[in-house]
């Protein structure tokens, strides 16, 4: 047996237990001058991630360390939290115990005690996190550097200055990392000038680039996306629905439309169709359209431009659901009873012609009796208000079973000719109604394969974190509601806090904690429900154009559909994976929106410095208050401006105490906008009055 191998087995086996190489050398009675051969050998097996090494030079198995693998979050100020895989307690890392780790990279780490019990050191990094930065680069007389935007990553990337001095300074760019010398900055290069710092577009793109969202297809998956969308729309071995009002209900600037809706009554039954865009006939499995698709997981949305998760041949040409011409689709079609009931559901493979491509406000301007709208659409008229009756009743059965309606306000950013605008708040009657059709399709599809016992993946969402929960309770006991302390949380008791917390102004603020006390929906291929929709199976299959789980939905529904016990078994290895991957590129996307989001925000604030509004408390910290106005803009009152006083920070009751003022979630007030800070998203308000 090789010597190395030897060497490597008397660890495993515990021989050597966490030994150094110096240790080792005197167990074998080796000279001093083989303890360096020693450390190379064993130093391969750390390369190799079978072996690791802690900050006192001791090798063993991660096992032997009880060694965990997950994931680092860092710090601008320069140390770490290690995140395991297993759901663990996190650790604080000291930069001493980084051992060259860095911000986002896989490791794996130790508890090494510290006084709480929770400090740990880095043992070995698996995996880079980040390979490409984006930052700000700067220059001195003697290297370049990329100041990263993302402060988590809390080195700065040295630029060798013969491969940087022709670039322009103080400039947006994105660094590729080249190395990771021990002890030292990362050495990268320059591969991307974004455009100059104060430049609000380079900065936007600086945020895309740094959650590695693809703005471009290439080129063998265009060539593909061209050659499929070309394809005769073949109705053969479908239900034809195309003689049937059949309506899109979107927004003004959707382009890519996924569903389509009917309604009917007999007199006894409604029957509701709901059909969805077939795209599996266009994206093949295992094709390059498909492996695309997977790496992005979801298409993105932004102020001014939307990163597709398919190329606009499909995702505004032939999956689309365009008025007037033909469709493959997907279509679930339910029959209801008057309570509101599912009796009966089935899934086809159909074929339409959408008779409208109408718009949320059109269909508000219908059922509110507009002459105008209501005689563009006369032949959908009939159709949407037994659409609406539906909504009712479908309505009001969820909310008895328990639905978790939250009232959650979204900032819609609007971009057009060059001008930011951010209306008030809206949320329509249509709103409600396509929600309500799309959830019942949703429940229906996850329960029919449920039932067929066909591999799928499921949208959870998990009962709230115990914890979370009481927290969220003490802050409903603190705006006045009787709360049961015996009540077990389930979706039916959180709706009642909601429905009884209505009258009160603290509403909308409540629904935001009640938010932050449940945990975040997910993909997975095990049913454990939806609490929020108080749902016992559920899935997305609404949207395969924008979201990858969804494409894989329709796959599992065509292997039932066709008994394809082959395709059946293939599916089952990949669901795993396809849920985990969605899971991952969702939350990518949704943080890459939300600071999309708040660029736009500041920048349309800035044209509003010293301008006042009304506001509401929605957020109360130690270091300051957070107000939001009507149209959902959130700013911060910083501590130091409130008016003099002895002020006390009550964290479980969401309180800034003073002697003479207080200020908690939902109090109102008036505000002036006191300045927008770009290099951290921020608004600023200043205290006008308290109402």
């Amino acid at each position: 047996m090789h010597a190395s191998k030897k060497l490597y087995d008397k660890i495993e086996s515990g021989e050597f237990l966490l030994l150094t190489a110096r240790e080792i050398a005197m167990r074998l009675r080796m000279t001093k001058r083989d303890v360096s051969l020693i450390e190379d050998i064993l130093d391969g097996y750390v390369q190799e991630g079978k072996l690791l090494k802690d900050g006192s030079h001791r090798y063993g198995t991660p096992e032997q360390f009880d060694a965990k693998k997950g994931t680092l979050k860092g710090n601008e100020r320069g140390f770490a939290f290690f995140l395991p895989d297993d759901g663990t307690p996190d650790l604080f890392i000291p930069h001493s115990a980084l051992n060259g780790a860095m911000h986002a990279d896989v490791v794996f780490a130790r508890c090494t005690g510290g006084k709480k019990g929770d400090e740990g050191e880095v043992l070995s990094v698996l995996e880079r996190g980040m390979t490409e930065i984006v930052g700000t680069f700067v220059r001195d007389r003697n290297a370049g550097y990329l100041i990263p935007d993302d402060s988590k990553y809390f080195e700065n990337i040295y630029i060798p200055l013969r491969a940087c001095k022709n670039l322009p300074v103080n400039v947006k760019a994105v660094a590729k990392i080249t190395s990771y010398p021990f002890g030292k900055a990362p050495g990268g290069e320059i591969i991307e000038i974004l455009g100059d710092d104060d430049d609000f577009f380079a900065e936007e793109r600086s945020i895309i680039r740094s959650y590695n969202l693809r703005e471009t297809f290439p080129e063998p998956v265009l060539d593909e996306a061209e050659t499929v969308s070309a394809k005769e729309i073949d109705p053969v071995g479908r239900e034809d629905f195309r003689d049937r009002i059949i309506v899109t209900i979107d927004g003004e600037d959707t382009r890519d439309i996924d569903d389509a809706v009917e309604v009917s009554f007999d007199g006894t039954r409604y029957t509701l169709g709901v059909h969805i865009a077939d795209v599996t006939e266009y994206v093949k499995r295992k094709g390059k359209l498909d492996r695309e698709a997977l790496e992005r997981g979801t298409s993105v949305y932004f102020p001014d431009r939307v990163l597709p998760m398919l190329p606009k041949e499909l995702s505004n040409g032939c999956c689309s659901l365009n008025e007037g011409v033909d469709r493959l689709t997907l279509s679930c079609i339910m029959m209801i009873d008057k309570s509101g009931a599912v009796v009966s559901k089935q899934v086809c493979r159909s074929v339409i012609r959408s008779a409208h491509r109408m718009t949320y406000r059109e269909v508000d301007l219908i059922l509110n009796g507009d002459g105008q709208t209501r005689e563009k659409f006369k032949d959908a008229v009939p159709m949407l208000e037994t659409a609406k009756e539906l909504t009712l009743l479908l309505q009001e059965r969820r909310r008895a079973r328990g639905n978790v309606a939250l009232d959650v306000k979204e900032a819609k950013i609007l971009f057009v000719d060059d001008e930011i605008s951010i209306p008030d708040y809206e949320h329509l009657f249509s709103h409600v109604l396509i929600e309500q059709f799309m959830v019942l399709a949703n429940e229906s599809v996850a329960a029919l394969m449920t039932e067929a016992e066909m591999p799928f993946i499921y949208r959870i969402h998990e009962k709230p974190n115990p914890e979370k929960a009481e927290s969220f309770l003490s802050f409903a006991r603190e705006c006045g509601l009787t709360i049961d302390h015996t009540a077990e949380v389930t979706p039916k008791f959180y709706q009642s806090i909601l429905e009884r917390a209505k009258p009160l102004p603290v509403y909308s603020v409540l629904n935001r904690v009640m938010l932050r006390s449940m945990q975040k929906a997910k993909y997975s291929p095990l049913n454990v429900g939806h609490f929020g929709l108080a749902s016992e199976c559920y899935c997305h299959f609404t949207s395969p154009i924008r979201r990858y789980p969804d494409l894989c939905v329709h796959r599992v529904v065509k292997a039932y559909l066709d008994g394809d016990e082959h395709m059946k078994q293939a599916l089952s290895y990949f669901v795993s994976e396809a849920a985990e991957r969605s899971s991952e590129c969702e939350r990518n996307a949704t943080e890459a929106e939300r600071e999309v989001d708040a660029l736009y925000i500041v920048q349309y604030m800035a044209d509003h410095i010293g301008e006042e509004f009304d506001a509401i408390v929605s957020g109360v910290t130690s270091f300051g208050v957070f107000a939001e106005l009507p149209n959902t803009v959130e700013g911060m009152i910083p501590f130091e401006t409130l008016p003099n006083d002895d002020y006390t920070f009550i964290e479980e009751k969401f309180l800034m105490q003073g002697k003479k003022h207080a200020f908690r979630l939902g109090d109102e007030l008036r505000v002036r906008v006191a300045g927008c800070h770009f290099d951290t998203y921020r608004v600023e308000f200043s205290l006008v009055t308290k109402k």
